[in-house]
């Protein structure tokens, strides 16, 4: 049953919107929010103005169920039936919808409950560029892992999280595998210099119509619906323009994984806009030893995969190389440099990227120990 919130505070309303946030997200995983927006005082007296924002999520929850719930966290946010006569609105958690029942009319007319709904209806391509000529694994997409061509493995992780996916190639071999799996895919320029560019090139030959472009790498047969899941809801603010994903690095990790260069790091700001990439360690902690890094600061691993608004894919693949770009090697600095901003969202989730045929041995591994659990 899906089900619609309103939720609004008028009184340390930073705090406590960021309470109601933690909560919701604890009981329901998959739930998504709107942009934050104030407004003037609604049925109030109080000159304070309000803090808004909607969220929808499904669960099998009663409405009661879910009542109680929103009641409970209006309560550890300190709300008592005494504060409403005094028009102090800590936090209200507001059920606008359940199911096919709907409540509070008025409500729905409220610019960030309309802007939930339209993004809502985004609609969202998956493009998986994959080259059959690659200098440390040539013909990499149809080595075998587990019994299929790493393309398919990929593909099948994709096809029906988003509203639809394209595998977008320039060879016929792997247009021929792609067909044979029953999978949808676009034949694409032998020139182009990335898979950004190819993306570009396939949504024009698909036809266009949909509002984001998710480029999902062709060698990560482990990429996670979830995964997908986190990066579509970036575009709930209605400021995203590119997202991506992070992983924390963890202490277990160590100061090897940290310093390695191909572990991109990323630094970002409280409004979890990346600030910049880099191959090095970035920030530099002066005043302590490297071994107490990770356990004196949260160091980002980038995990390769993009997300485009697609007028702004169009903008991008136009550009021309950056000097930072061409400095780390790392497409989304050019994108930087030109004032574009880029969403990120976490996931807790590793993956297993295959560069080499070593990695596809990993790859092997670590599926035969999926398979056993």
């Amino acid at each position: 049953m899906v089900f619609i919130l309103c939720i609004g505070s008028n009184t340390d309303s930073e705090q406590n919107m960021a309470l109601a946030q933690k909560e919701l997200t604890r009981y329901f995983p998959d739930i998504h929010f709107s942009s934050e927006q104030t407004s003037e005082p609604m049925g109030t007296l109080r000159p304070d103005w309000f803090l808004n924002r909607a969220a929808c999520f499904e669960s099998d929850m009663s409405y009661e169920e879910v009542r109680s719930i929103t009641k409970e966290i209006e309560r550890m946010a300190g709300r008592t039936p005494d504060e409403k006569y005094k028009e102090i609105i800590r936090l209200d958690i507001d059920i606008l919808q359940a199911g096919t029942q709907r409540f509070k009319e008025h409500d729905w007319q409220q610019p960030y409950v309309q802007r939930l709904l339209r993004q809502l209806k985004m609609k969202f391509v998956g493009i998986i560029p994959a080259r059959y000529a690659s200098t440390r694994f040539p013909a990499k997409p149809l080595a075998m892992l587990g019994g299929k061509p790493v393309i398919q493995r990929v593909y099948e992780q994709v096809v029906g999280v988003l509203d639809d996916a394209y595998v977008a190639t320039d060879d016929e071999r792997i247009e021929q595998v792609v067909k044979d799996f029953g999978g949808k895919v676009v034949m694409t320029s032998t020139h182009h210099k990335s898979g950004t560019d190819r993306c570009w090139e396939a949504y024009q030959k698909i036809g266009g119509g949909f509002d984001v472009v998710v480029n999902i790498q062709g060698d990560e047969p482990f990429i996670q619906p979830s995964q997908l899941e986190v990066v579509r809801a970036c575009f709930l603010d209605e400021q995203t323009q590119i997202a991506t994903l992070v992983k924390p690095f963890t202490v277990d990790s160590g100061f090897e994984a940290l310093e390695n260069v191909n572990g991109v790091k990323v630094v970002v700001n409280k409004n979890m806009n990346a600030l910049y990439f880099s191959r090095s360690i970035i920030p530099f902690q002066r005043n302590v030893e490297k071994s107490e890094w990770l356990s004196h600061h949260i160091y980002y691993k980038h995990v390769g995969l993009y997300a485009y608004r697609a007028e702004v894919l169009q903008q991008i693949t136009s550009l021309q190389q950056s000097s930072l770009e061409l400095a780390e090697s790392l497409e989304q600095l050019r994108w930087l440099e030109n004032g574009y901003s880029i969403k990120v969202g976490l996931t807790d989730v590793e993956t297993i990227g295959i560069d080499t045929p070593a990695d596809l041995e990993r790859a092997e591994a670590f599926l035969q120990q999926l398979h056993k659990a």
